[in-house]
């Protein structure tokens, strides 16, 4: 079969290599002049510090298939995510641990003692919290709630916290031990080579031709057996039912003549700080050496049209018109939808490659009965 995919990132990217290496003949489109979507990744040529174009992105995961899928294309280097954050003209670590805790409150406080000491700052009248904010008050207190997430929120989303579902903060956990490790997961790294060159690597088939600079449309459909989709969900269709809502990032790039910050994330909790963090690129690659720096300032905002959008609302409004396209694509015949932006999900790398596998897999095994989403957005 002759297969279109849209989007030269990791779905496309992992998509494509199955179907070429099961006997396909595939075509990956991309609008911009590069592969690997987000995650692509360049060397800065004054300083030779490898670069996260769109921001940085770490590799973590449980999934052990697909930690051994990216080590097939790429060496995967030993790196913790360890952030740090700037509050009250002092920085502290995050998520918050028995560290934070003690060096916030100026305390020695042993684990037992710290988690009786925070239960007494939570706010236990809120059993069920449904907000960021009730989630917050809930389980850490006014203090570090002011301190460490509500005036970051409020910069990162262009909402108050109280208008947020208790669910974005579930995602931090509090920890009343010293470790630092920002992720859980078992398998955590960064490719040697940088992203893009994986992504390059598992598109290296002769079954699959990439364009770049190609903007897709949905005539490009009509010559082939199957399309599997990447771009935004509401994109498809030509926005005929409006805009879904998205919140995009502005980097205000600069570079420093040796070590900027010590560390590669630098969040900034104040509301008074217009941007939301400070990344020091080389520190994502701690096992080269470089005498110069590259920093981005992240500054959040409501994506516009032109923009490139990367965090789903999915607010009330957003919902319900993701549930009317959703509608619209499962009536729409031979087209996949896939990806973050083709499910109108926030995903982790891993979940997406994951997920790229079974849509993949699903094409094999039903061919044109592929249904519209392999994961449900809704």
């Amino acid at each position: 079969m002759n297969i279109l995919l849209v989007g030269a990132g990791l779905s496309g990217a992992v998509i494509g290599r199955r179907l070429a290496e099961a006997g396909h003949a595939v075509t990956i489109v991309e609008s911009r002049d590069h592969v690997a979507g987000n995650c692509h990744t360049e060397r800065d040529t004054d300083t030779g510090v490898m670069v996260h174009i769109y921001g940085p992105h770490i590799f973590h995961t449980d999934d052990e298939g697909v930690w051994e899928y990216v080590n097939r294309f790429a060496t995967f280097m030993p790196y913790k995510n360890r952030v740090k954050t700037t509050s009250g003209g002092q920085v502290f670590s995050l998520p918050i641990n028995l560290h934070t805790i003690n060096q916030f409150y100026g305390k020695t406080l042993r684990p037992d003692e710290a988690r009786a000491f925070i239960e007494e700052q939570a706010d236990t009248s809120i059993e069920d919290p449904q907000t960021f904010e009730d989630q917050a008050l809930r389980f850490v207190g006014p203090d570090l709630y002011d301190a460490f997430f509500k005036g970051y929120t409020i910069k990162q989303w262009g909402v108050q916290p109280s208008e947020l579902p208790a669910s974005i903060l579930k995602r931090l956990p509090v920890r009343f031990n010293y470790d630092d490790n920002y992720f859980f997961h078992k398998f955590q790294g960064m490719p040697e080579d940088g992203y893009t060159a994986m992504v390059e690597r598992i598109l290296d088939h002769p079954g699959i031709e990439v364009q770049l600079n190609t903007r897709f449309t949905r005539a490009m459909g009509e010559g082939y057996d199957h399309v599997f989709y990447a771009g935004p969900l509401d994109g498809y269709f030509d926005y005929e039912l409006g805009r879904l809502g998205y919140r995009t990032l502005d980097f205000e790039r600069f570079t420093y003549d040796g070590d900027y910050q010590g560390c590669a994330v630098m969040n900034y909790g104040e509301q008074s700080v217009p941007y939301t963090r400070i990344t020091e690129h080389k520190h994502f690659a701690p096992w080269e050496t470089h005498d110069g720096s590259v920093c981005y300032r992240e500054f959040s905002r409501e994506c516009a049209p032109e923009d490139i959008p990367y965090y789903p609302i999915r607010q009330v409004r957003e919902k319900a018109l993701l549930a009317d396209y959703v509608a619209l694509a499962e009536q729409t015949r031979r087209v996949t939808f896939v990806g973050r932006l083709g499910t109108y999900r926030y995903l982790d790398m891993d979940v997406t490659i994951r997920e790229a596998m079974t849509a993949a897999e699903t094409f094999l095994e039903k061919g044109a009965e592929t249904p519209a989403f392999v994961a449900a957005p809704l």
